[in-house]
């Protein structure tokens, strides 16, 4: 798209008011790019009404010719931009709506601002020359990025690089290139679109393209397009579609599913054969072998669908009315084999009583659900054939697949799903002699979990063929819905192992043309041919078993060692914690009777009487020996007592408590001694030594 067609579409949003960006192109490419009779087509002219409140009524507008090929795709949007669906009214709905937006229909804007002049005034200054457009849009092309629900608009040269249109995405949303990956390449370049040197015109490229940008950061992708489809083969896909003139329909497929297979599932569910579905929705590049996960939608994502069917011709003679059909490409070969069903199914134009056909059922029309349908079918079975019969699951198909095959491959088995047409002519023979023999009965009861339904009514027979696409594959739901009337009854056995896939899949077919050792054989050797598949899985279970064993053994020792450990670890700070204790006690216990010693010095030190001076007479020098053999020397007066001198022994830290004063001649024990005695007295003068023995 020129740069004039962004200002063209630009200047067409600021008139009008309209921030939908695909609206306002719709509006656009429905006048060829011309601002002034989009404008009109918007905006209500001078001798319109602009004060009505209904949509405008008037010819439908042309309908544009949309680039689609021939497998039925249309641009993504196409159907819900405003003015390209055929259905009458749309337009008009989307251009008063416009007037509304615009507040146009109010009679003061009306005199004050003819349409005419509003739209003259309005666009005098753009340049709506589409020559010059022409020119320049031939070498651009345009990539509509859809990120975080909002569409942005990228027009390279076809000249550009992939790593010039990531630098331009990272521009608009902020994305660094290496958090980039971009999908609806189309399939054949997607690994050339990784190179960030691949040219644009390299890649196929139609001149719009629609593009998904994830980010890598937010999603946790891997870097490469190839790795990503490959990642998203095992996911679960959610289809969410919207049909013109019927009601919504929400799939659940698989990565692996095919594009046409989600249009055979649609014709099955809606009656409209792949050749008349036209799709909106799929991105560019996309075929018909096109697999989900290789289309680039999202896990959940909207498509829209329109029949391009004509009605039929209606007269009152129905069955004479034929239309030769020509087989196109895209014609599914199925299609044709309903046909071939049709002409076979004589019993439609028999003369049967009405009571007759209604006991051919086993489920009523219209049945609700399966659970119930399944219950019905139980019972009228019973009611119908009698004992002895197999032993059929009651429940939704999905609790049987479960039951069956979602448990430990020791203990999987086989669902086997037996499928009832109360028009068959094989009916009767099939139930009342393979069905009732004991070896069968016995087969199915030991090997198989048998789910059967009645496919008499099409109303039930959509609904299980719903439920089989959702519960085990589309694969089997397009087996199941080719078989044809003179094949049933049929018995379907699936089965799910790793050789198999993830998923479940149809092992076999057994129709109901069949005899008695013949049915017995084919359910006994599809038994053995999945047993031997399940041998692989049930030795890596065993060994898986066996490894856990030993792990879980392991991580018990090492739990009670760890116990054992902790045991230690708390016993040994137990013991250091009392070991703390103890030298906190001590330790205070030590500081108590330093500070009682200190407390007794000090007293004694308070205590001593003056020292004599030497030239003082009455005097007694008295020297003490320490047990060290120092000496502590102090000046007495005769008449001081003995307890003076005890004072100065313990005022130099040495306690009468816990030492003894020895005179040395006569040798005496001083401390033993009444301490009022002076020194005079005994005959402790005019100088002594004595002796500091501990106690």
């Amino acid at each position: 798209m020129s740069e004039n067609k962004e200002e063209t579409l630009a200047s067409f949003q600021s008139i009008t008011g309209i921030d939908d960006v695909g609206e306002a192109f719709a509006h656009l490419e429905e006048a060829d790019w011309n601002l002034m009779e989009a404008l009109s087509r918007v905006i209500p002219h001078d001798d319109a009404p602009l004060a009505s409140p209904h949509p405008i009524q008037g010819p439908e507008p042309p309908a544009r010719n949309p680039v689609e090929s021939t497998n039925g795709f249309r641009p993504p949007g196409y159907d819900e931009m405003p003015g390209t669906s055929n259905a009458s009214g749309f337009f008009a709905a989307a251009l008063h709506n416009q007037n509304q937006n615009l507040n146009l229909n109010q009679p003061h804007i009306q005199q004050r601002f003819p349409t005419s002049q509003l739209l003259a005034q309005l666009t005098s200054s753009i340049n709506l020359d589409p020559a010059s457009s022409q020119n320049n849009n031939q070498n651009v092309v345009t990539f509509n990025i859809h990120f975080n629900q909002q569409l942005y608009q990228i027009r390279l040269p076809l000249e550009a690089t992939v790593e010039q249109l990531k630098r331009k995405i990272f521009d608009e949303t902020s994305v660094p290139v290496c958090r980039q990956a971009i999908r609806g390449w189309p399939p054949s370049k997607a690994s050339d679109a990784q190179q960030l040197g691949t040219r644009i015109c390299n890649l196929d490229l139609a001149p719009e393209n629609e593009l998904i940008l994830v980010d890598l950061t937010d999603d946790g992708f891997m870097d490469t397009e190839q790795d990503e489809v490959t990642q998203r083969v095992d996911k679960n896909f959610t289809i969410f579609i919207q049909f013109e003139s019927d009601t919504p329909l929400t799939l659940s497929m698989s990565g692996r599913t095919t594009v046409q297979e989600v249009k055979m599932n649609v014709c099955d569910i809606k009656s409209i054969p792949v050749r008349h579905q036209e799709w909106t929705g799929w991105p560019n590049g996309c075929d018909n072998d096109t697999t989900l996960a290789q289309s680039g939608i999202g896990l959940s994502h909207r498509f829209a669908v329109r029949s391009t069917e004509r009605a039929a011709p209606t007269n009152s003679n129905q069955h004479n009315a034929f239309e030769v059909v020509t087989a196109d490409s895209e014609s599914s070969a199925d299609e044709f084999e309903d046909a071939t069903d049709f002409n076979n199914a004589e019993y439609i134009f028999t003369d049967l009583p009405p009571a007759q056909h209604l006991n051919r059922h086993l489920i009523p029309n219209n049945t609700d659900d399966e659970t119930s349908g399944s219950t019905q079918f139980v019972e009228n079975y019973k009611a119908r054939y009698g004992e002895p019969c197999p032993e059929f699951f009651v429940g939704s198909l999905e609790s049987a697949k479960q039951l069956a095959c979602l448990r430990p491959a020791k203990e999987r088995k086989l669902l086997a799903i037996y499928l009832h047409h109360g028009k068959s002519i094989l009916i009767n023979v099939f139930c009342d002699q393979l069905m009732k023999h004991e070896s069968i009965i016995q087969t199915f009861k030991e090997k198989f979990v048998l789910y059967g339904w009645d496919m008499t009514y099409e109303s039930n027979k959509d609904m299980f063929l719903s439920s089989l696409t959702a519960c085990i594959s589309s694969n089997a739901s397009l087996t199941a819905r080719n078989i044809k009337l003179d094949k049933l009854p049929a018995i379907m056995l699936v089965g799910k192992s790793r050789q198999l896939g993830s998923n479940c899949e149809v092992l076999s077919v057994i129709h109901g043309n069949i005899g008695l050792d013949d049915l017995l054989t084919r359910l006994i050797e599809t038994c053995e041919m999945f047993e031997e598949q399940l041998q692989v899985e049930i030795r890596q279970e065993d060994e898986r078993a066996a490894r856990d064993q030993v792990k879980a053994e392991q991580d018990m020792a090492y739990q009670e060692t760890l116990q054992a450990d902790m045991a230690k670890d708390a016993a040994k700070r137990q013991k250091e914690a009392a070991q703390l204790a103890e030298r906190k006690r001590i330790e205070s216990e030590r500081a108590e009777e330093d500070a009682r010693r200190e407390s007794i010095r000090l007293v004694a030190q308070q205590s001593l009487p003056q020292e004599p001076s030497e030239q003082e007479t009455g005097t007694s020098k008295i020297r003490v020996r320490k047990p060290t053999g120092d000496f502590l020397e102090r000046r007495f007066f005769t008449n001081n007592n003995l307890q003076d001198l005890l004072n100065f022994v313990t005022a130099n830290g040495f306690l009468i408590e816990e030492y003894k004063l020895i005179s040395s001649w006569p040798r005496r024990d001083l401390t033993a001694i009444e301490s009022s005695q002076t020194l005079e007295s005994l005959k402790l003068y005019p100088q002594e030594t004595v002796i500091l023995e501990e106690r």
